[in-house]
């Protein structure tokens, strides 16, 4: 199966599995105060659906079923599902019902606190979904951390942590007092956050002061070389049969050593030096660059032993003067054709595993860092850089593994299922945080929204929404098509 279907199938199952859970959520809270329900949908159904338990085979298979006061079906539209609820002002716009007069089984006709439940049902399924999803994680998978006091060789910096302290070696032990206890993607939200950061520098504890205004997260993430990284020896996991580094005689175990005559020790050297070849040509240059840039002078030791790589007879490789350099030329892309060491070669990951009644509380923890990471990162999405980032199907189904892997499955859709429960409480209308924000002021004031102002708000609400949308499909366009 292609790597498309695998991650299409685990998107599909992601959402189906979310959508039938948080509009439960408005079922059960409904169902239980007596309201009725008129249709339960996965997926949206304008003008017409893929299946409904309303649908005439079906109804000649089940009439049971079919007579049943709710309506159960798939849409065509996979933007979301929804129930509608007798008696109140959803995404149906249903403007003729809300004519009539007030049943005892409508939304309308319930206290408020009976509608405040109904309407917050949705994400309070997905946020203890997400906690009970962290929760069996643990106790099936256990928890894999890479301590910061088993990287032995330290990080590797670039010029804007330079100018704020940072050296290369240094070790982030914490950030205001706040111990960092374990290497993950953690660590550049809190440096991003803190006031002052401790680092371990050859034997020594020093401490160093964050700029005041902090740093943007989207910069220390998207620039190259990173903000930090981990030091790997620049040592040659595999090459691929063809590229210019493979005719060179270049083999797995091969250590680069230096790289147009500057010294290299890890990876991050490697990667700063093509660093500023690809800047240079994304710059523009003249075709007598372009093709000076393809040259590319290293010098390689053996796997094993410090005898430097003699290169093979190739058109493409040029010995130096020295006999020990050796000058390739990269492919049309750029490329030199080697894959690096990563960088758990040299580091030792430590396990733990979780009983069932520990899990639950380390799964609540973990949901909850989660969240607040998330919601900390929104800050950005308001920032031009932020807004392109935004995306849709293509973005959130490229987060799954392109090989069906559990764990990874269960992790994302925790994520999402958090995610999902976030949006949907900001109070939006046509979300259901409008909804609750518009029965919280009627708690206040003791007098309902007119039904023209909820109409309006929804109508305001979708808009939104649907601008939010297409702008997080036009971003996936740029990103995959072009």
């Amino acid at each position: 199966m292609s790597v498309f279907w695998i991650k299409t199938l685990q998107l599909l199952l992601c959402f189906a599995l979310l959508i039938i859970l948080h509009e439960g959520g408005h079922f059960f809270f409904s169902k239980l105060f007596g309201i009725r329900v008129e249709k339960f949908f996965m997926f949206f159904d304008y003008k017409f659906h893929l299946f409904s338990t309303r649908d005439k085979w079906f109804a000649r298979l089940f009439p049971r079923i079919a007579k049943n006061e709710t309506e159960y079906g798939i849409g065509w539209i996979p933007l979301g599902g929804y129930v509608k609820i007798s008696g109140m002002i959803d995404e149906s716009l249903d403007l003729e019902q809300m004519k009539q007069p007030v049943e005892k089984w409508e939304f309308r006709a319930k206290p408020v606190w009976q509608r405040f439940l109904v309407m917050v049902g949705g994400v309070l399924v997905n946020f203890l979904l997400a906690l009970f999803i962290y929760a069996m994680i643990l106790f099936a998978w256990g928890e894999d951390t890479l301590p910061i006091r088993n990287i032995k060789y330290g990080f590797s910096y670039n010029a804007m942590a330079e100018g704020i302290g940072f050296r290369d070696g240094d070790v982030p032990l914490r950030a205001d007092n706040e111990p960092i206890d374990v290497w993950n993607g953690t660590v550049f939200r809190t440096i991003s956050q803190a006031h002052t950061v401790t680092v371990r520098r050859g034997g020594a504890e020093l401490l160093l002061t964050m700029p005041d205004e902090g740093i943007n997260l989207l910069e220390m993430l998207e620039q190259e070389p990173r903000f930090l990284s981990v030091n790997v020896p620049a040592v040659i996991d595999s090459v691929l049969p063809g590229s210019p580094a493979y005719l060179a005689g270049i083999r797995k175990g091969d250590r680069i050593t230096s790289v147009e005559g500057q010294a290299i020790a890890w990876w991050s050297d490697f990667d700063d030096i093509m660093g500023r070849k690809s800047d240079i040509l994304a710059a523009g240059c003249s075709h007598a660059d372009s093709v000076r840039l393809r040259q590319l002078t290293l010098t390689v030791a053996h796997a094993g032993n410090d005898t430097m790589l003699m290169p093979a007879s190739t058109d493409s490789v040029r010995t130096g003067a020295n006999g020990k350099d050796i000058t390739i030329t990269l492919d049309a892309d750029y490329h030199l054709g080697i894959m690096k060491a990563h960088y758990l070669t040299y580091y030792t990951l430590e396990h733990r595993d979780y009983g069932f009644w520990e899990s639950i509380p380390a799964g609540i923890t973990y949901g909850w860092e989660t969240l607040k990471g998330y919601v900390s990162d929104l800050q950005y999405v308001f920032s031009k850089k932020g807004a392109q980032s935004v995306g849709s199907f293509g973005t959130i189904g490229n987060l799954f593994p392109a090989v069906w892997d559990w764990q990874s499955f269960w992790q994302i859709t925790a994520f999402i299922s958090l995610m999902l429960a976030f949006m949907n409480i900001l109070p939006i209308p046509g979300l259901d945080g409008g909804h609750i924000f518009f029965l919280l002021v009627e708690a206040v004031t003791r007098r309902p929204p007119s039904e023209k102002f909820m109409e309006r708000a929804q109508y305001v609400g979708m808009a939104i929404i649907l601008a939010l949308m297409a702008l997080a499909i036009f971003n996936d366009i740029v990103k995959f098509v072009f």
